[in-house]
């Protein structure tokens, strides 16, 4: 079954770093951009950062020189480092995949950052 998993999410003081990562399941095949999105209460779904299957990246404004993205192509997964995280980050973070011929997002896990 075509899925992905999402970990790594959780509560951290500002300042603070946490990594995400979220890994296709095999049968996901003809991957493109992976990429980690996220939603904050009573705000649109918005683009962290993305990474294409040659490593090329894009960032929000918002985490440039924070987040890093990173991806293994030969597990189909994909990272967020955070760092120097502030109580604006908090939201639910979504990996999403895109492939030749569709788009999958996870589940979801909640990233909360502490004043």
């Amino acid at each position: 079954q075509v899925q992905l998993v999402e970990s790594g999410g959780g509560l951290v003081q500002a300042g603070g770093s946490l990594r995400l990562s979220c890994a296709a399941s095999s049968d996901m095949l003809g991957i493109q951009v992976m990429g980690w999105y996220r939603q904050a209460p009573e705000r649109s779904r918005g683009l962290v950062a993305s990474i294409t299957r040659s490593e090329t990246t894009n960032y929000a404004d918002s985490v440039k020189g924070r987040f890093t993205i990173s991806r293994n192509n030969a597990k189909d997964t994909i990272y967020l480092q955070m760092t120097s995280l502030t109580p604006e980050d908090t939201a639910v973070y979504y990996c999403k995949v895109t492939t030749h011929w569709s788009d999958y997002w996870g589940q979801g896990t909640q990233v909360t950052v502490s004043s």
